[in-house]
């Protein structure tokens, strides 16, 4: 029952994430991130928040170069996010990611993790937890999206990201996850 509930879930948030049109983080103000991205005011968002908020904290800590998973940072990081947003609307997203550090508690390294943990890990959440394995593969999106040097939050090249991840540790199982979120290769689906 659990297992429908998640899926039932994960269908229903996935059309108002790829409703999304591609949102450039250099481009995009603070204003415009609060107030039409993830804001209760925005009647009808361009993306479910939490899985905004975990897509820009995979980024943030790609791009700050690290390669550590903070499994309890999501909540502060997201009060640091809205609170620079806050106080500088017309910021850049991108200037704004900058400035928040996550919190460093309870680290996983990418770079110790093999792929064919990860996938075994990924698959069994996945079965159990759907709506949770899918906000983690959020974050890995983002995370690799920061790695390819691209800036773009696309959300319709998210349904391509986690089966061309699972299908890079499955060449490779012995590989870091690290390694593998640095060269996979995904693309939007053509319509």
């Amino acid at each position: 029952m659990k297992m429908i509930g998640g899926c039932l879930l994960v269908i229903c948030l996935w059309p108002a994430m790829c409703r999304a049109a591609q949102v450039n983080l250099a481009t995009t103000t603070c204003a415009k991130y609060q107030n039409e991205m993830i804001g209760p005011a925005a009647p009808q968002p361009t993306a479910d928040p939490i899985n905004m908020v975990m897509w820009l904290f995979g980024y943030s800590v790609a791009k700050s170069g690290s390669h550590y998973m903070y499994g309890e940072a999501l909540a502060g990081f997201g009060f640091a996010l809205d609170a620079e947003c806050k106080n500088n609307p017309n910021e850049s997203l991108l200037d704004a990611l900058a400035v928040v550090k996550p919190d460093s508690k309870n680290p996983m390294d990418l770079s110790t993790l093999d792929c064919a943990t990860f996938s075994a890990r990924h698959v069994d959440l996945a079965r159990t937890d759907a709506e949770s394995a899918n906000t983690i593969m959020m974050w890995l999106f983002g995370f690799a999206v920061a790695t390819s040097g691209s800036h773009v939050f696309d959300a319709g090249a998210f349904s391509a990201f986690g089966p061309a991840l699972l299908a890079e540790c499955a060449l490779r199982p012995q590989r870091s996850l690290f390694d593998a979120l640095g060269s996979v290769k995904f693309s939007k689906p053509k319509d």
